[in-house]
């Protein structure tokens, strides 16, 4: 049923007002807070039409809003025109937040809806606090869309299955062991852990649950000597079963976690209340039990590769570098017949990347943005947009895969014919930027905010600037965005450590021109003892040449030459033995040296 925008609205509104509310806010998580959802909780998309994956609608008895980032200024703005939602562009200083939309726009004694399953008990507690001086009220109420959204997908019911030892690294009752170690270190008894990432981590499984991310719906309770795993029944396979017994799990049926919080016998028990939802929360009682709001610290555990992830990061790197010099090679002869589109190209990178062994699917949707379309920092193709590929200007290539043994994430810009100066000078700042941080050395103790500037400051001098994140940590065979270290201009106070596997992509965006970003992945290695102590260091993991064609050489520094040059010269040394003759002829000409 394709039910037209307003018309949804206005089915939420008559809901909202038979129970009383006067304002309802549609988060676009689940009841995992996850980043990306199963179609089940894509309720955000559904009363929208916004299909970023990242964004707020509020919605009153007279206005609607939505809230997202500057990657989606863009197609925010086109996907909402005539819906009556009106674009409320975050971190611009006259965008309101949505606490004080609300007090402008409801009176005291006021009740602002929401569904708990599917908001952070930490954002229902600072939007309580915030709005309460005005006399407005936070409630929540059972899922709304569950009576309107007629034609909802149901939830996931694919089958998990094992995440094998020879890619883990590292038994699930080897990584209970090391979990139940830091709980001791806090006194605490008891976590609860809803973060699906972490608990496909923790028991080594994985799913098909959420496009692109090999997650599973689920929730894990761990004490001192059990652990409890809450999954739909029709989700465990007998393999599963006995995996998680030997590990000594007890399986529960998802729906039963509140039931068991309710009930369970625990003086003590930690969560994070930014990755805990606030239904889930509210079924702990505080009289009976102390609840420890914690990071959770399989984040950490987890994002500290051990040596058999690290072997398998690097093996699928090369794996994913040689699909990806078959398809630039393919790119660069098949642009000039004019027959390409940017839905095409996406479909053909898929077929080189699927060939190559242990893939398993892609680990988000494919960015190729076109000339203008670079400048829509998350765009995706569709029917509607897809233009032709033409040999001139600009092809940004933002994509990724998911191998057994890794998860790869790259951004190429790639020079498809003739540039303007302008194309090429903000072409070679982003390469500046993106090689000052990787050459970056730093003392132990030292976080990603404290590195963003290195990758900022070339195009800073031009008054320029981007506005998402420098860097984001990558899972393995995981989440492509996955915490608990970032390098972005927000304070974060998790330190970088080896074995940490971040990304490093500076960009810059012109909208109706062009769009620039360089992406590799960058592991966090030991660099020796210094002055005060240790030393890290970033070692370059993914393996793919940096198109030359838009590099003002002049613009760079003989040092920032010398690793590049070192970059390519690693790269066609890895890449070349897994290549034919013509491929390894090309590859050749693609990693030159620039001096």
């Amino acid at each position: 049923m394709n039910q037209p925008i307003n018309q949804r609205i206005d089915a939420l509104r008559a809901l909202l007002k038979r129970e009383g509310i006067d304002a309802f806010i549609i988060p676009s998580t689940d009841p995992h807070l996850s980043e990306y959802v199963a179609p089940h909780w894509k309720s955000r998309e559904w009363i929208s039409g916004f299909t970023g994956s990242a964004g707020t609608v509020v919605i009153t008895a007279k206005k609607a809003g939505l809230w997202t980032d500057s990657r989606y200024f863009l197609q925010a703005a086109q996907q909402l025109e005539g819906s009556g939602i009106d674009l409320y562009k975050e971190m611009l200083p006259e965008t309101p937040s949505i606490p004080d939309f609300l007090k402008t726009n409801l009176e005291a004694d006021t009740i602002v809806g929401i569904d708990g399953k599917v908001f952070s008990t930490a954002k229902v507690m600072a939007l309580q606090d915030d709005l309460v001086q005005n006399r407005i009220t936070i409630k929540s109420i059972d899922d709304p869309m569950a009576e309107i959204w007629t034609d909802r997908p149901s939830m996931p019911e694919a089958p998990a299955f094992i995440h094998e030892m020879k890619y883990a690294g590292k038994s699930c009752p080897e990584k209970l062991a090391a979990i139940r170690q830091e709980m001791k270190k806090t006194g605490t008894e008891t976590l609860l852990v809803s973060a699906l990432d972490e608990i496909a981590w923790a028991l080594n499984i994985r799913g098909n649950d959420v496009h692109c991310n090999p997650v599973v719906v689920s929730y894990l309770l761990i004490t001192e000597e059990e652990a409890h795993f809450f999954i739909q029944p029709p989700k465990v396979t007998r393999e599963l079963s006995t995996h998680l017994k030997e590990a000594g799990i007890d399986i529960h049926s998802y729906e039963e976690i509140e039931c068991f919080l309710r009930n369970m016998p625990y003086n003590s028990i930690m969560l994070d209340t930014a990755k805990t939802n606030y239904a889930v929360y509210s079924a702990i009682s505080p009289d009976y039990c102390q609840i420890i709001d914690a990071c959770s610290p399989i984040a950490l555990l987890k994002a500290i590769r051990n040596e058999q992830e690290i072997a398998g990061i690097h093996a699928a790197m090369q794996r994913d570098g040689v699909a990806l010099v078959k398809f630039l090679k393919w790119l660069e002869e098949a642009v000039p017949t004019g027959k390409e589109t940017e839905i095409s190209i996406d479909k053909k990178l898929h077929e080189f990347r699927a060939a190559q062994p242990l893939y398993m699917g892609e680990s988000f949707d494919t960015i190729a943005g076109y000339k203008e379309h670079g400048a829509i920092v998350h765009y995706e193709a569709t029917p509607e947009t897809d233009i032709p590929v033409l040999p001139e200007s600009f092809l940004l290539l933002d994509s990724g895969a998911q191998y057994l043994d890794g998860t790869t994430d790259i951004t190429r810009t790639i020079a498809l014919g003739k540039l303007t100066e302008e194309e090429k000078a903000d072409y070679t700042l982003i390469l500046k930027g993106h090689i000052d941080l990787a050459m970056a050395v730093f003392p132990e103790g030292t976080r990603g905010t404290q590195l963003d500037v290195l990758a900022r400051m070339p195009i800073w001098k031009y008054r320029m600037n981007f506005l998402h994140g420098t860097g984001h940590g990558v899972g393995h065979f995981l989440n492509v965005h996955e915490g608990p270290q970032s390098i972005r201009m927000n304070e974060n106070p998790v330190t970088l450590q080896a074995g940490m596997v971040t990304s490093n992509e500076p960009g810059v965006y012109k909208a109706g021109s062009h769009g620039i970003r360089t992406e590799n992945l960058i592991l966090t290695a030991p660099a020796g003892e210094g002055m005060f102590g240790n030393y890290l260091k970033f070692e370059t993991i993914t393996l793919c040449p940096i198109c030359k064609k838009g590099i003002i050489k002049e613009m760079l520094t003989e040092e920032e030459i010398g690793w590049l040059d070192e970059y390519h010269r690693n790269v066609y040394e890895k890449l070349s033995p897994d290549l034919n003759n013509e491929e390894r002829k090309w590859l050749k000409e693609a990693c030159k040296a620039l001096k």
